[in-house]
Protein backbone atom coordinates (compact mmCIF):
# COMPACT_ATOMS: atom_id res chain seq x y z
CA UNK A 1 0.00 0.00 0.00
CA UNK A 2 1.69 3.37 -1.14
CA UNK A 3 0.86 6.21 1.50
CA UNK A 4 4.10 8.46 0.68
CA UNK A 5 4.22 10.23 -3.09
CA UNK A 6 7.95 8.82 -4.95
CA UNK A 7 8.63 10.31 -7.95
CA UNK A 8 5.63 9.99 -10.26
CA UNK A 9 3.43 11.32 -8.05
CA UNK A 10 5.56 14.26 -7.61
CA UNK A 11 6.09 14.46 -11.51
CA UNK A 12 2.15 14.10 -11.08
CA UNK A 13 1.32 16.51 -8.92
CA UNK A 14 3.52 19.45 -10.25
CA UNK A 15 1.29 19.37 -13.45
CA UNK A 16 -1.62 19.08 -12.10
CA UNK A 17 -1.02 21.91 -9.66
CA UNK A 18 0.00 24.05 -12.18
CA UNK A 19 -3.07 23.36 -13.79
CA UNK A 20 -5.26 23.90 -11.06
CA UNK A 21 -3.17 27.38 -10.27
CA UNK A 22 -4.18 28.72 -13.95
CA UNK A 23 -7.68 27.13 -13.91
CA UNK A 24 -8.93 30.65 -15.44
CA UNK A 25 -5.99 32.13 -17.02
CA UNK A 26 -6.04 30.21 -20.29
CA UNK A 27 -2.72 32.11 -21.66
CA UNK A 28 -0.73 31.05 -19.02
CA UNK A 29 -1.64 27.38 -18.34
CA UNK A 30 -1.07 26.89 -22.29
CA UNK A 31 2.16 28.83 -22.51
CA UNK A 32 3.87 27.02 -19.05
CA UNK A 33 2.19 23.46 -18.91
CA UNK A 34 4.09 20.58 -20.04
CA UNK A 35 2.83 16.73 -19.68
CA UNK A 36 4.47 14.94 -16.81
CA UNK A 37 7.63 12.54 -17.65
CA UNK A 38 6.55 8.97 -16.46
CA UNK A 39 8.74 6.19 -16.64
CA UNK A 40 7.00 4.35 -14.43
CA UNK A 41 3.44 4.90 -13.32
CA UNK A 42 0.62 2.97 -11.50
CA UNK A 43 -1.94 5.72 -11.23
CA UNK A 44 -3.77 3.98 -8.30
CA UNK A 45 -1.08 3.43 -6.60
CA UNK A 46 0.82 6.22 -7.01
CA UNK A 47 -1.82 8.88 -7.07
CA UNK A 48 -5.01 7.39 -6.05
CA UNK A 49 -3.78 5.73 -2.70
CA UNK A 50 -1.56 8.66 -2.15
CA UNK A 51 -4.28 11.05 -2.20
CA UNK A 52 -6.36 8.25 0.46
CA UNK A 53 -3.70 8.95 2.81
CA UNK A 54 -3.29 12.83 2.34
CA UNK A 55 -7.40 12.72 2.67
CA UNK A 56 -8.72 9.94 4.31
CA UNK A 57 -12.05 11.35 4.96
CA UNK A 58 -12.92 13.08 1.91
CA UNK A 59 -15.75 11.73 -0.22
CA UNK A 60 -14.11 10.27 -3.66
CA UNK A 61 -17.78 8.26 -4.70
CA UNK A 62 -21.35 8.90 -4.47
CA UNK A 63 -23.79 7.15 -6.08
CA UNK A 64 -27.50 7.98 -5.83
CA UNK A 65 -30.11 5.35 -6.77
CA UNK A 66 -33.85 5.77 -7.96
CA UNK A 67 -35.36 3.46 -5.03
CA UNK A 68 -32.68 2.83 -2.68
CA UNK A 69 -29.78 4.62 -0.07
CA UNK A 70 -27.03 6.32 -1.78
CA UNK A 71 -23.64 4.91 -1.47
CA UNK A 72 -20.99 7.33 -0.13
CA UNK A 73 -17.41 5.88 -0.04
CA UNK A 74 -14.27 8.27 0.85
CA UNK A 75 -10.93 7.81 -0.41
CA UNK A 76 -9.81 5.59 2.15
CA UNK A 77 -12.41 3.50 1.79
CA UNK A 78 -12.08 3.13 -1.67
CA UNK A 79 -7.99 2.37 -1.10
CA UNK A 80 -8.72 -0.35 1.04
CA UNK A 81 -11.78 -2.04 -0.69
CA UNK A 82 -9.46 -1.92 -4.25
CA UNK A 83 -6.70 -3.81 -2.32
CA UNK A 84 -8.71 -6.20 -1.01
CA UNK A 85 -10.36 -6.76 -4.57
CA UNK A 86 -6.89 -6.87 -5.67
CA UNK A 87 -5.73 -9.59 -3.60
CA UNK A 88 -9.09 -11.87 -4.53
CA UNK A 89 -8.68 -11.04 -8.17
CA UNK A 90 -4.79 -12.18 -7.74
CA UNK A 91 -5.88 -15.18 -6.06
CA UNK A 92 -8.25 -16.73 -9.10
CA UNK A 93 -5.57 -15.75 -10.86
CA UNK A 94 -5.38 -12.71 -12.35
CA UNK A 95 -2.34 -11.16 -13.64
CA UNK A 96 0.06 -8.77 -14.79
CA UNK A 97 -0.41 -7.95 -18.54
CA UNK A 98 -4.12 -10.02 -18.52
CA UNK A 99 -7.12 -8.90 -20.13
CA UNK A 100 -10.29 -8.00 -18.34
CA UNK A 101 -13.33 -7.53 -20.08
CA UNK A 102 -15.32 -4.97 -17.60
CA UNK A 103 -19.26 -4.84 -17.60
CA UNK A 104 -20.78 -3.75 -15.16
CA UNK A 105 -23.60 -0.61 -14.17
CA UNK A 106 -23.01 2.35 -11.91
CA UNK A 107 -22.29 0.63 -9.19
CA UNK A 108 -19.27 0.48 -6.74
CA UNK A 109 -17.82 -2.65 -7.36
CA UNK A 110 -17.20 -0.88 -11.30
CA UNK A 111 -14.84 1.78 -9.20
CA UNK A 112 -13.10 -0.69 -6.90
CA UNK A 113 -12.61 -3.16 -9.73
CA UNK A 114 -11.23 -0.29 -12.22
CA UNK A 115 -8.81 0.96 -9.35
CA UNK A 116 -8.03 -3.52 -8.64
CA UNK A 117 -7.06 -3.98 -11.90
CA UNK A 118 -4.34 -0.79 -12.18
CA UNK A 119 -3.16 -2.33 -8.85
CA UNK A 120 -2.30 -5.56 -10.74
CA UNK A 121 -1.39 -4.29 -13.81
CA UNK A 122 -4.13 -6.23 -15.44
CA UNK A 123 -5.61 -4.48 -18.93
CA UNK A 124 -9.27 -3.22 -18.82
CA UNK A 125 -11.87 -3.65 -21.49
CA UNK A 126 -14.50 -1.64 -20.83
CA UNK A 127 -18.02 -2.64 -22.25
CA UNK A 128 -21.37 -1.22 -22.17
CA UNK A 129 -24.44 -3.56 -20.11
CA UNK A 130 -26.08 -2.86 -23.60
CA UNK A 131 -24.17 -5.29 -25.52
CA UNK A 132 -25.73 -8.31 -26.74
CA UNK A 133 -24.34 -11.94 -26.93
CA UNK A 134 -23.12 -11.72 -30.49
CA UNK A 135 -20.89 -8.45 -29.36
CA UNK A 136 -19.80 -9.77 -26.32
CA UNK A 137 -18.26 -12.75 -28.22
CA UNK A 138 -16.71 -10.29 -30.72
CA UNK A 139 -14.86 -8.69 -27.53
CA UNK A 140 -13.58 -11.85 -26.02
CA UNK A 141 -12.01 -13.31 -28.88
CA UNK A 142 -10.73 -10.06 -30.61
CA UNK A 143 -9.81 -8.68 -26.77
CA UNK A 144 -7.99 -12.19 -25.97
CA UNK A 145 -10.07 -11.79 -22.73
CA UNK A 146 -8.86 -13.96 -20.07
CA UNK A 147 -11.61 -13.03 -16.92
CA UNK A 148 -14.78 -11.39 -17.20
CA UNK A 149 -16.64 -8.94 -14.72
CA UNK A 150 -20.09 -8.59 -14.99
CA UNK A 151 -23.20 -8.30 -12.80
CA UNK A 152 -25.17 -11.55 -12.33
CA UNK A 153 -28.35 -10.40 -14.42
CA UNK A 154 -26.01 -10.00 -17.51
CA UNK A 155 -23.90 -13.24 -17.11
CA UNK A 156 -27.19 -15.36 -19.36
CA UNK A 157 -25.39 -13.26 -22.17
CA UNK A 158 -21.73 -15.02 -22.35
CA UNK A 159 -21.49 -18.27 -23.74
CA UNK A 160 -19.38 -20.32 -21.25
CA UNK A 161 -17.98 -24.00 -21.94
CA UNK A 162 -19.43 -26.92 -19.81
CA UNK A 163 -17.73 -27.37 -16.08
CA UNK A 164 -16.92 -25.63 -12.92
CA UNK A 165 -15.67 -22.36 -12.28
CA UNK A 166 -12.22 -21.56 -13.17
CA UNK A 167 -9.85 -20.42 -10.09
CA UNK A 168 -6.76 -19.91 -11.37
CA UNK A 169 -7.23 -17.68 -14.79
CA UNK A 170 -7.72 -18.77 -18.42
CA UNK A 171 -5.61 -21.87 -19.48
CA UNK A 172 -6.28 -21.96 -23.17
CA UNK A 173 -7.60 -20.05 -26.02
CA UNK A 174 -11.13 -19.17 -25.39
CA UNK A 175 -11.59 -20.16 -22.33
CA UNK A 176 -11.58 -17.02 -19.32
CA UNK A 177 -12.03 -16.52 -15.38
CA UNK A 178 -16.09 -15.89 -14.48
CA UNK A 179 -16.81 -13.32 -12.04
CA UNK A 180 -20.07 -12.29 -11.06
CA UNK A 181 -21.21 -9.33 -8.91
CA UNK A 182 -24.78 -9.63 -7.39
CA UNK A 183 -26.60 -12.52 -6.25
CA UNK A 184 -25.08 -16.14 -6.71
CA UNK A 185 -24.63 -18.04 -10.29
CA UNK A 186 -23.67 -21.31 -11.04
CA UNK A 187 -20.06 -21.98 -11.99
CA UNK A 188 -19.42 -17.99 -11.06
CA UNK A 189 -17.15 -16.97 -8.73
CA UNK A 190 -19.30 -14.91 -5.95
CA UNK A 191 -18.24 -10.97 -6.20
CA UNK A 192 -19.12 -11.13 -2.19
CA UNK A 193 -16.55 -13.29 -1.36
CA UNK A 194 -13.77 -10.62 -2.47
CA UNK A 195 -15.11 -9.21 1.18
CA UNK A 196 -12.74 -12.15 2.90
CA UNK A 197 -9.57 -11.27 1.33
CA UNK A 198 -6.94 -9.45 3.22
CA UNK A 199 -6.32 -5.79 3.09
CA UNK A 200 -3.14 -4.22 2.47
CA UNK A 201 -1.83 -4.70 -1.56
CA UNK A 202 1.98 -5.08 -2.09
CA UNK A 203 2.53 -5.35 -6.02
CA UNK A 204 3.98 -7.87 -7.85
CA UNK A 205 6.49 -5.20 -9.50
CA UNK A 206 6.97 -1.87 -11.14
CA UNK A 207 4.31 -0.31 -13.71
CA UNK A 208 5.97 1.12 -16.94
CA UNK A 209 3.96 4.10 -17.85
CA UNK A 210 4.10 2.46 -21.29
CA UNK A 211 2.43 -0.16 -20.25
CA UNK A 212 -1.07 -0.95 -21.70
CA UNK A 213 -4.02 0.33 -18.92
CA UNK A 214 -7.60 0.32 -21.48
CA UNK A 215 -8.49 -1.30 -24.76
CA UNK A 216 -11.98 0.36 -25.67
CA UNK A 217 -13.82 -1.00 -28.94
CA UNK A 218 -14.67 2.60 -30.39
CA UNK A 219 -18.65 2.38 -31.41
CA UNK A 220 -18.11 3.41 -35.23
CA UNK A 221 -20.91 4.28 -37.41
CA UNK A 222 -19.78 2.74 -40.25
CA UNK A 223 -17.45 -0.33 -39.43
CA UNK A 224 -16.95 -3.04 -36.80
CA UNK A 225 -15.41 -1.48 -33.94
CA UNK A 226 -11.40 -0.44 -33.90
CA UNK A 227 -9.39 -1.36 -30.57
CA UNK A 228 -7.76 1.42 -29.37
CA UNK A 229 -5.38 0.88 -26.87
CA UNK A 230 -4.24 3.43 -24.31
CA UNK A 231 -1.89 3.05 -21.47
CA UNK A 232 -1.18 3.87 -17.67
CA UNK A 233 0.04 7.26 -18.70
CA UNK A 234 -2.14 8.27 -21.59
CA UNK A 235 -5.67 8.19 -20.02
CA UNK A 236 -5.10 8.62 -16.69
CA UNK A 237 -2.45 11.49 -16.99
CA UNK A 238 -3.53 12.42 -20.02
CA UNK A 239 -7.02 13.47 -18.57
CA UNK A 240 -4.98 16.45 -16.58
CA UNK A 241 -6.30 18.10 -20.07
CA UNK A 242 -9.94 17.18 -19.02
CA UNK A 243 -9.58 18.24 -15.64
CA UNK A 244 -8.62 21.32 -17.17
CA UNK A 245 -11.33 21.60 -19.51
CA UNK A 246 -14.00 20.98 -16.44
CA UNK A 247 -12.57 23.50 -14.04
CA UNK A 248 -12.34 20.58 -11.37
CA UNK A 249 -10.53 21.82 -7.96
CA UNK A 250 -10.29 19.85 -5.02
CA UNK A 251 -13.46 18.78 -2.63
CA UNK A 252 -15.81 19.47 -6.22
CA UNK A 253 -18.67 17.30 -6.55
CA UNK A 254 -18.71 16.57 -9.98
CA UNK A 255 -21.58 14.98 -11.82
CA UNK A 256 -21.49 13.56 -15.54
CA UNK A 257 -24.12 12.20 -17.12
CA UNK A 258 -22.69 8.83 -18.82
CA UNK A 259 -23.23 5.06 -19.17
CA UNK A 260 -20.30 2.46 -18.22
CA UNK A 261 -18.26 0.89 -21.20
CA UNK A 262 -17.63 3.93 -22.43
CA UNK A 263 -14.52 6.62 -22.85
CA UNK A 264 -16.40 9.59 -21.30
CA UNK A 265 -17.62 7.57 -18.49
CA UNK A 266 -13.64 6.97 -17.54
CA UNK A 267 -13.13 10.64 -18.61
CA UNK A 268 -15.23 12.15 -16.07
CA UNK A 269 -16.59 9.91 -13.73
CA UNK A 270 -13.13 8.22 -12.73
CA UNK A 271 -9.57 9.90 -14.15
CA UNK A 272 -10.73 13.84 -14.41
CA UNK A 273 -11.84 14.11 -10.72
CA UNK A 274 -10.12 11.89 -8.78
CA UNK A 275 -7.05 13.86 -10.73
CA UNK A 276 -8.26 17.08 -8.87
CA UNK A 277 -9.18 15.39 -5.71
CA UNK A 278 -12.93 15.88 -6.06
CA UNK A 279 -16.03 13.62 -5.29
CA UNK A 280 -17.43 11.55 -8.64
CA UNK A 281 -21.06 12.01 -8.22
CA UNK A 282 -23.17 9.07 -10.07
CA UNK A 283 -26.98 9.06 -10.60
CA UNK A 284 -28.05 5.56 -11.23
CA UNK A 285 -31.53 6.06 -12.11
CA UNK A 286 -32.91 2.73 -14.59
CA UNK A 287 -34.38 6.05 -17.01
CA UNK A 288 -33.10 9.48 -17.56
CA UNK A 289 -35.76 12.07 -16.26
CA UNK A 290 -34.76 15.75 -16.18
CA UNK A 291 -36.80 16.74 -12.19
CA UNK A 292 -34.96 13.45 -10.28
CA UNK A 293 -31.62 14.81 -12.10
CA UNK A 294 -32.30 18.32 -11.11
CA UNK A 295 -32.91 17.47 -7.59
CA UNK A 296 -30.01 15.25 -7.24
CA UNK A 297 -27.70 18.48 -8.36
CA UNK A 298 -29.50 20.67 -5.41
CA UNK A 299 -29.66 17.77 -2.57
CA UNK A 300 -25.51 16.88 -3.46
CA UNK A 301 -24.74 20.04 -3.97
CA UNK A 302 -23.35 19.75 -7.14
CA UNK A 303 -20.37 22.33 -8.25
CA UNK A 304 -19.43 20.62 -11.34
CA UNK A 305 -21.70 19.21 -14.24
CA UNK A 306 -21.06 17.23 -17.49
CA UNK A 307 -24.00 16.30 -20.17
CA UNK A 308 -23.97 14.99 -23.46
CA UNK A 309 -26.54 17.64 -25.44
CA UNK A 310 -29.40 15.22 -25.46
CA UNK A 311 -29.47 15.84 -22.08
CA UNK A 312 -29.37 19.23 -21.99
CA UNK A 313 -31.77 19.73 -24.71
CA UNK A 314 -34.68 17.86 -22.23
CA UNK A 315 -33.69 19.84 -19.18
CA UNK A 316 -34.05 23.40 -21.12
CA UNK A 317 -37.92 21.76 -21.49
CA UNK A 318 -38.07 22.35 -17.30
CA UNK A 319 -38.13 25.21 -15.39
CA UNK A 320 -34.86 26.29 -14.60
CA UNK A 321 -35.40 29.22 -12.24
CA UNK A 322 -34.80 27.83 -9.26
CA UNK A 323 -31.44 28.26 -7.92
CA UNK A 324 -29.02 25.83 -8.05
CA UNK A 325 -25.40 25.71 -6.62
CA UNK A 326 -23.78 24.71 -9.64
CA UNK A 327 -20.02 26.77 -10.80
CA UNK A 328 -19.57 24.86 -14.20
CA UNK A 329 -21.18 23.51 -16.78
CA UNK A 330 -19.78 21.45 -19.85
CA UNK A 331 -21.40 19.76 -22.44
CA UNK A 332 -19.51 16.87 -24.76
CA UNK A 333 -19.95 14.17 -26.86
CA UNK A 334 -21.38 15.90 -29.67
CA UNK A 335 -21.67 19.49 -30.43
CA UNK A 336 -23.75 21.77 -28.67
CA UNK A 337 -26.01 24.20 -29.93
CA UNK A 338 -26.11 28.14 -29.65
CA UNK A 339 -29.85 27.89 -28.70
CA UNK A 340 -29.39 25.53 -25.51
CA UNK A 341 -26.42 27.30 -24.04
CA UNK A 342 -28.85 30.71 -24.08
CA UNK A 343 -31.36 28.88 -22.25
CA UNK A 344 -29.23 27.64 -19.40
CA UNK A 345 -27.58 31.02 -19.15
CA UNK A 346 -31.13 32.77 -18.29
CA UNK A 347 -32.11 30.41 -16.38
CA UNK A 348 -28.88 29.77 -14.02
CA UNK A 349 -26.98 32.77 -15.21
CA UNK A 350 -24.08 29.83 -16.02
CA UNK A 351 -22.66 29.53 -19.70
CA UNK A 352 -22.50 25.82 -20.47
CA UNK A 353 -18.37 25.68 -22.30
CA UNK A 354 -18.45 22.79 -24.76
CA UNK A 355 -15.70 20.68 -25.35
CA UNK A 356 -13.82 17.96 -27.33
CA UNK A 357 -11.85 14.86 -27.65
CA UNK A 358 -12.61 11.21 -28.87
CA UNK A 359 -12.10 8.05 -27.42
CA UNK A 360 -8.62 7.85 -29.19
CA UNK A 361 -7.78 10.85 -26.79
CA UNK A 362 -8.52 12.96 -23.22
CA UNK A 363 -9.91 16.51 -23.86
CA UNK A 364 -8.40 18.50 -27.20
CA UNK A 365 -9.95 21.32 -26.98
CA UNK A 366 -12.63 23.58 -24.95
CA UNK A 367 -13.83 26.47 -24.06
CA UNK A 368 -11.45 26.97 -20.46
CA UNK A 369 -12.94 28.49 -17.30
CA UNK A 370 -13.10 32.11 -17.06
CA UNK A 371 -12.68 32.67 -20.69
CA UNK A 372 -15.11 34.17 -23.13
CA UNK A 373 -17.54 31.71 -24.78
CA UNK A 374 -18.05 32.53 -28.29
CA UNK A 375 -21.43 31.10 -29.66
CA UNK A 376 -21.45 27.91 -31.89
CA UNK A 377 -17.64 27.45 -30.95
CA UNK A 378 -16.09 24.72 -28.76
CA UNK A 379 -13.16 26.66 -28.28
CA UNK A 380 -9.73 26.42 -28.53
CA UNK A 381 -6.86 23.64 -28.07
CA UNK A 382 -6.04 23.07 -24.30
CA UNK A 383 -3.15 22.71 -22.39
CA UNK A 384 -0.60 20.20 -23.82
CA UNK A 385 -2.10 19.56 -27.30
CA UNK A 386 -1.14 21.07 -30.13
CA UNK A 387 -3.73 21.39 -33.02
CA UNK A 388 -3.59 22.22 -36.38
CA UNK A 389 -6.44 22.30 -39.16
CA UNK A 390 -4.68 20.42 -41.96
CA UNK A 391 -6.39 21.48 -45.65
CA UNK A 392 -7.15 17.56 -47.09
CA UNK A 393 -6.34 18.82 -50.77
CA UNK A 394 -2.74 20.74 -50.03
CA UNK A 395 -1.84 18.62 -46.52
CA UNK A 396 -0.95 21.98 -45.33
CA UNK A 397 -2.32 23.84 -41.81
CA UNK A 398 -4.77 26.19 -42.65
CA UNK A 399 -8.11 28.05 -41.09
CA UNK A 400 -9.91 25.28 -42.36
CA UNK A 401 -9.39 21.53 -42.34
CA UNK A 402 -9.48 18.42 -40.71
CA UNK A 403 -9.03 18.91 -36.88
CA UNK A 404 -5.31 17.01 -36.65
CA UNK A 405 -2.89 16.60 -33.53
CA UNK A 406 0.54 17.67 -34.47
CA UNK A 407 3.32 14.59 -33.51
CA UNK A 408 6.17 16.54 -33.02
CA UNK A 409 4.47 17.72 -30.00
CA UNK A 410 2.96 14.25 -29.46
CA UNK A 411 0.32 14.52 -26.28
CA UNK A 412 0.46 12.21 -23.66
CA UNK A 413 -3.27 11.43 -23.75
CA UNK A 414 -3.18 10.32 -27.41
CA UNK A 415 -3.44 6.50 -28.03
CA UNK A 416 -0.77 3.86 -28.87
CA UNK A 417 -2.52 3.09 -32.02
CA UNK A 418 -5.24 0.29 -32.77
CA UNK A 419 -4.34 -2.89 -31.37
CA UNK A 420 -3.74 -5.55 -34.17
CA UNK A 421 -4.15 -2.75 -36.94
CA UNK A 422 -0.92 -1.39 -37.55
CA UNK A 423 -2.33 -0.30 -41.06
CA UNK A 424 -5.19 1.68 -39.77
CA UNK A 425 -2.69 2.88 -37.28
CA UNK A 426 -0.50 3.89 -40.02
CA UNK A 427 -3.32 5.74 -41.76
CA UNK A 428 -4.58 7.83 -38.97
CA UNK A 429 -0.88 8.96 -38.32
CA UNK A 430 0.06 10.25 -41.66
CA UNK A 431 2.15 13.04 -42.34
CA UNK A 432 3.13 13.51 -39.26
CA UNK A 433 -0.30 14.26 -37.59
CA UNK A 434 -2.74 12.31 -35.97
CA UNK A 435 -5.90 13.06 -38.21
CA UNK A 436 -9.44 12.86 -35.58
CA UNK A 437 -11.14 12.41 -39.47
CA UNK A 438 -13.45 15.53 -37.55
CA UNK A 439 -13.69 18.98 -40.10
CA UNK A 440 -13.65 22.67 -38.18
CA UNK A 441 -12.95 26.25 -38.91
CA UNK A 442 -10.50 28.28 -36.65
CA UNK A 443 -11.38 32.14 -36.52
CA UNK A 444 -8.49 35.20 -35.89
CA UNK A 445 -8.64 34.68 -31.91
CA UNK A 446 -7.83 30.85 -32.49
CA UNK A 447 -11.46 29.13 -31.63
CA UNK A 448 -12.58 26.50 -33.12
CA UNK A 449 -15.84 25.94 -34.42
CA UNK A 450 -17.07 22.35 -35.29
CA UNK A 451 -18.27 21.55 -38.83
CA UNK A 452 -19.27 17.80 -39.42
CA UNK A 453 -17.45 14.48 -39.74
CA UNK A 454 -15.24 14.58 -43.15
CA UNK A 455 -17.74 12.03 -44.50
CA UNK A 456 -20.53 13.83 -43.24
CA UNK A 457 -19.63 17.45 -45.43
CA UNK A 458 -21.34 17.10 -48.64
CA UNK A 459 -22.23 19.35 -51.51
CA UNK A 460 -25.26 20.67 -52.96
CA UNK A 461 -25.66 23.26 -56.10
CA UNK A 462 -21.37 23.27 -55.77
CA UNK A 463 -21.76 24.77 -52.14
CA UNK A 464 -20.06 23.04 -49.13
CA UNK A 465 -22.73 22.10 -46.82
CA UNK A 466 -22.19 21.46 -42.79
CA UNK A 467 -24.90 19.28 -41.48
CA UNK A 468 -24.55 20.77 -37.91
CA UNK A 469 -25.01 24.54 -39.18
CA UNK A 470 -28.82 23.15 -40.54
CA UNK A 471 -29.33 20.89 -37.79
CA UNK A 472 -28.76 23.87 -34.86
CA UNK A 473 -31.49 26.08 -36.92
CA UNK A 474 -33.80 23.28 -36.60
CA UNK A 475 -33.87 22.05 -33.25
CA UNK A 476 -34.58 25.56 -32.32
CA UNK A 477 -38.09 25.21 -33.69
CA UNK A 478 -40.13 24.05 -30.90
CA UNK A 479 -41.89 20.58 -32.41
CA UNK A 480 -38.08 19.30 -33.51
CA UNK A 481 -36.74 17.33 -30.67
CA UNK A 482 -33.90 16.05 -33.12
CA UNK A 483 -32.48 16.44 -36.77
CA UNK A 484 -30.04 14.85 -38.59
CA UNK A 485 -29.13 16.64 -42.39
CA UNK A 486 -27.79 14.29 -45.04
CA UNK A 487 -27.82 14.84 -49.09
CA UNK A 488 -30.54 13.81 -50.42
CA UNK A 489 -30.06 13.17 -54.08
CA UNK A 490 -31.46 15.37 -56.83
CA UNK A 491 -31.58 15.62 -60.72
CA UNK A 492 -30.72 19.32 -60.75
CA UNK A 493 -28.96 19.86 -57.84
CA UNK A 494 -27.05 17.11 -57.83
CA UNK A 495 -27.77 16.88 -53.86
CA UNK A 496 -30.46 18.70 -51.85
CA UNK A 497 -30.38 18.99 -47.54
CA UNK A 498 -32.56 16.94 -46.74
CA UNK A 499 -33.39 16.57 -42.48
CA UNK A 500 -34.52 13.35 -40.66
CA UNK A 501 -36.62 15.00 -37.58
CA UNK A 502 -37.51 13.48 -34.54
CA UNK A 503 -41.01 15.48 -33.37
CA UNK A 504 -41.47 16.82 -30.05
CA UNK A 505 -43.84 15.13 -27.72
CA UNK A 506 -47.27 16.41 -28.90
CA UNK A 507 -46.80 16.95 -32.45
CA UNK A 508 -48.58 15.55 -35.50
CA UNK A 509 -46.36 14.25 -38.52
CA UNK A 510 -48.47 16.39 -40.60
CA UNK A 511 -48.21 18.49 -43.72
CA UNK A 512 -48.73 21.52 -41.30
CA UNK A 513 -45.91 20.65 -39.04
CA UNK A 514 -43.51 20.33 -41.85
CA UNK A 515 -44.77 23.66 -43.24
CA UNK A 516 -43.69 25.17 -40.50
CA UNK A 517 -40.55 23.99 -39.46
CA UNK A 518 -39.68 24.03 -43.74
CA UNK A 519 -40.71 28.19 -42.95
CA UNK A 520 -39.12 28.72 -39.67
CA UNK A 521 -35.75 27.18 -41.26
CA UNK A 522 -36.21 29.43 -44.54
CA UNK A 523 -36.37 32.27 -42.69
CA UNK A 524 -32.65 31.76 -41.10
CA UNK A 525 -30.76 29.91 -43.70
CA UNK A 526 -28.94 31.81 -46.39
CA UNK A 527 -30.27 30.18 -49.83
CA UNK A 528 -27.81 27.65 -50.21
CA UNK A 529 -27.81 25.63 -46.88
CA UNK A 530 -31.71 25.90 -47.13
CA UNK A 531 -33.50 22.72 -46.35
CA UNK A 532 -35.21 21.33 -49.13
CA UNK A 533 -36.58 17.96 -47.80
CA UNK A 534 -37.82 16.84 -44.13
CA UNK A 535 -38.83 13.42 -43.05
CA UNK A 536 -40.45 12.27 -39.44
CA UNK A 537 -38.91 9.35 -38.05
CA UNK A 538 -37.05 7.68 -34.83
CA UNK A 539 -33.54 8.63 -35.85
CA UNK A 540 -31.18 5.46 -35.83
CA UNK A 541 -28.26 5.85 -33.46
CA UNK A 542 -25.27 4.05 -32.43
CA UNK A 543 -25.25 1.75 -29.01
CA UNK A 544 -23.38 4.93 -27.60
CA UNK A 545 -26.34 7.17 -28.80
CA UNK A 546 -24.98 8.62 -31.78
CA UNK A 547 -26.90 9.60 -34.93
CA UNK A 548 -25.98 6.75 -37.43
CA UNK A 549 -26.34 9.88 -40.50
CA UNK A 550 -24.21 7.00 -42.83
CA UNK A 551 -27.40 4.52 -42.73
CA UNK A 552 -29.71 7.47 -43.58
CA UNK A 553 -27.27 8.82 -46.43
CA UNK A 554 -27.52 5.33 -47.66
CA UNK A 555 -31.04 5.13 -47.77
CA UNK A 556 -31.43 8.47 -49.26
CA UNK A 557 -29.38 7.02 -52.39
CA UNK A 558 -31.63 3.64 -52.36
CA UNK A 559 -34.90 6.08 -52.16
CA UNK A 560 -33.76 8.28 -54.78
CA UNK A 561 -31.73 6.10 -57.47
CA UNK A 562 -32.89 6.85 -61.18
CA UNK A 563 -35.53 9.87 -59.74
CA UNK A 564 -35.31 12.24 -62.71
CA UNK A 565 -37.88 14.36 -61.30
CA UNK A 566 -37.53 16.68 -58.47
CA UNK A 567 -40.15 16.97 -55.68
CA UNK A 568 -40.94 15.08 -52.25
CA UNK A 569 -40.97 10.95 -52.68
CA UNK A 570 -42.94 8.50 -50.35
CA UNK A 571 -43.17 9.39 -46.90
CA UNK A 572 -41.48 12.76 -46.70
CA UNK A 573 -41.97 16.62 -47.47
CA UNK A 574 -40.68 18.53 -50.03
CA UNK A 575 -40.66 22.43 -50.63
CA UNK A 576 -42.02 21.79 -53.80
CA UNK A 577 -45.35 20.63 -51.62
CA UNK A 578 -45.64 24.20 -50.60
CA UNK A 579 -46.26 26.75 -52.97
CA UNK A 580 -46.86 29.45 -49.92
CA UNK A 581 -43.27 28.98 -48.76
CA UNK A 582 -41.89 31.37 -51.79
CA UNK A 583 -44.32 33.85 -50.61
Amino acid sequence: MTTTQGPAAAAFRAARDLLLRHRTDYAAARREFSWPELSEFNWALDWFDVLAAEHPDRLALWIVAEDGPDVRLSYAELRARSDQVANWLHSLGVRRGDHMLLMLGNQAPLWEVILAAMKLGTLIIPATTLLQPDDLADRITRGAVRHVVTESGQTAKFARPPGSVRGAGATAAGDWTPIAVGPPVPGWHPYILSHDAPEGFAPDGVTAAADPLLLYFTSGTTARPKLVEHTHASYPAGHLSTMYWLGLQPGDVHLNISSPGWAKHAWSNVFAPWNAGATALVTNFPRFSAPPLLDTIRRCGVTTFCAPPTVWRMLIQEDLSAAVPLRECVAAGEPLNPEVIDKVRQGWGITVRDGYGQTETTAQIGNSPGQPVKPGSMGRPLPGYAVALIDPVTGRPSVDGEICLDLAHRPLGLMTGYQDDPAQTAAVTKGGYYHTGDVASRDEDGYITYVGRTDDVFKASDYRISPFELESVLIEHEAVAEAAVVPSPDPIRLAVPKAYITLAAGWPATAETAFSILKYARGRLAPYLRVRRIEFTELPKTISGKIRRVQLRQEEETRHAGRTEAGSGPGEFSEEDFPDLKG
